[in-house]
């Protein structure tokens, strides 16, 4: 497993609202500033199903991040599979002055696993800095 993570400056019901809710994913689900994500779904419960589309804002290369839900608890626990199989979990742990994000997920074959590691680690830092934009 690859973890990644990072400490959020907002309330933990907001946090999960902007993680969750699909008008929100679509402005911080990306990488880097060339990519976005025109278009998220979310059913979020145990045997919902989610899809992402992540696209380079060039239009030359898209593709769809989806899966299902395996456990969810409100405001502490996120686990899916992803359509390939591998399994991510993601921990919501309030603290005194905000909350601490741990993702983890089973890296895939093709890219090495450090540029898996500073991809996600990317996106939660562009969640991170969404969230703490909107919060405070």
């Amino acid at each position: 497993m690859i973890t990644v993570k990072c400490t959020i400056d907002a309330p933990i019901e907001q946090v999960w609202k902007l993680w969750t809710i699909p008008e929100h994913i679509t402005k911080w689900n990306n990488a880097s500033d060339d990519w976005h994500t025109p278009y998220a779904e979310n059913d979020l419960q145990v045997g919902g199903k989610f899809k992402s589309t992540m696209a380079s804002k060039d239009g030359t290369m898209s593709f769809d991040f989806e899966g299902e839900y395996t456990q969810v608890e409100n405001h502490s626990l996120i686990e899916y599979k992803i359509v390939d199989g591998r399994k991510v979990d993601v921990y919501f742990v309030g603290l005194e002055n905000g909350v601490e994000i741990i993702e983890s997920f089973e890296p895939e074959t093709v890219n090495p696993e450090e540029m898996q590691r500073e991809g996600w680690q990317a996106i939660l830092n562009n969640f991170k800095k969404y969230a703490e934009d909107l919060c405070t």
